[in-house]
């Protein structure tokens, strides 16, 4: 194992979720890890509950097995167990398996399904899901895409394929390309390359542009077609190829609504607003539709393309 890399948990993953690794501090003044836990787990579990799962065996050790419940406290080991998992909305459409071999599996990840387990999407995540369906419970994503957005998503199956597939992104040597549905700009030159500073504070759900400062985010954006009154309000529609060279975070839906051409029904830009929780019924417009790259282990030309479609486009589909 590499210096700093993190053990394999010993335990398979729970309806697609790894179980979670407590790792020791270096020193402290505990008698015996159970007094550890139970004040580093609270106020989430209790002093009984940390007893029950020490008494039924759920912590358990690097060889997988049960951490006796007077076992002392060893400074920088480790244990594992599966933490109670909330309560989801079941997601109403599944993962697509587009392409599977020994290296990756790519899917076709619905809207507002994350990519992976977090907050209030862990069972229902891209992740959990996609392992349940495969049953590959190692897959790791290689990218991420942002939760209201759908389309091509790609995991790695084992961590000895990991840092390669992420380095692709990592360095920019992915070609991605999204299909978005925007209002038409009268007046707006077209295709463009959008350039901007683009910004996002912790904390704050929107990024943000800053207007002189060095670019950061690059997109090319280009109309592919237009229909006439298919607005809400009956505005001119537009279909939008998005070719980013840049990864920034929110920066097509950013980049648009700096462009005065916000996607359709996103919930962030131009103006935040409260979507409940489990509602799927009005999806962020935007899908990313080509995942290209050189293969960083066999250099063999990798393309897969999405077989969603944007349900708020009347027209003709485009072939990617």
């Amino acid at each position: 194992m590499a210096r700093g890399s993190v053990p394999p948990s010993p335990l398979p993953p729970r309806h697609g979720v790894d179980a979670q690794r407590f790792r020791m501090p270096q020193d402290g003044s505990w008698s015996s890890l159970r007094d550890h836990l139970v004040e580093r787990l609270s106020p989430g579990l209790t002093a009984a509950e940390v007893d029950r799962m020490l008494a039924a065996g759920e912590f358990v050790d690097a060889s997988g097995a049960p951490v006796p419940a007077d076992a002392p406290f060893v400074p920088q080991s480790a244990v594992w167990a599966h933490r109670d998992l909330p309560l989801e909305v079941a997601h109403p459409e599944e993962v697509v398996v587009l392409h599977r071999d020994e290296r990756i599996v790519v899917v076709d990840k619905p809207h507002d399904m994350a990519t992976m387990p977090r907050g209030r999407h862990v069972v229902q995540s891209a992740l959990a899901r996609t392992r349940v369906l495969t049953g590959e419970h190692r897959l790791t994503p290689a990218h991420r895409l942002d939760r209201p957005t759908a389309g091509v998503l790609m995991f790695t199956t084992e961590q000895r394929w990991r840092g390669a597939y992420q380095r692709v992104f990592a360095e920019g040597l992915a070609h991605k390309q999204y299909l978005a549905v925007a209002p038409v700009r009268d007046g707006l030159e077209l295709p463009l390359v959008r350039r901007t500073h683009l910004v996002k504070e912790h904390g704050i759900h929107q990024a943000h542009e800053v207007p002189g400062a060095e670019p950061n985010a690059e997109t090319l954006v280009e109309l592919l077609d237009r229909s006439t009154g298919a607005g809400r309000a009956g505005e001119d529609l537009g279909l939008y190829l998005l070719t980013p060279r840049t990864g920034r975070t929110h920066q097509l839906r950013c980049q648009l609504d700096g462009l005065g051409i916000p996607i359709v029904d996103d919930p962030l830009y131009p103006v935040e607003r409260d979507v409940p929780a489990g509602d799927f019924s009005v999806p962020l417009q935007l899908l990313a539709a080509v995942l290209a790259f050189e293969d960083p282990v066999d250099g063999t030309p990798r393309r897969f393309v999405t077989r969603r479609r944007l349900g708020r486009w009347p027209g003709r589909w485009p072939i990617l």
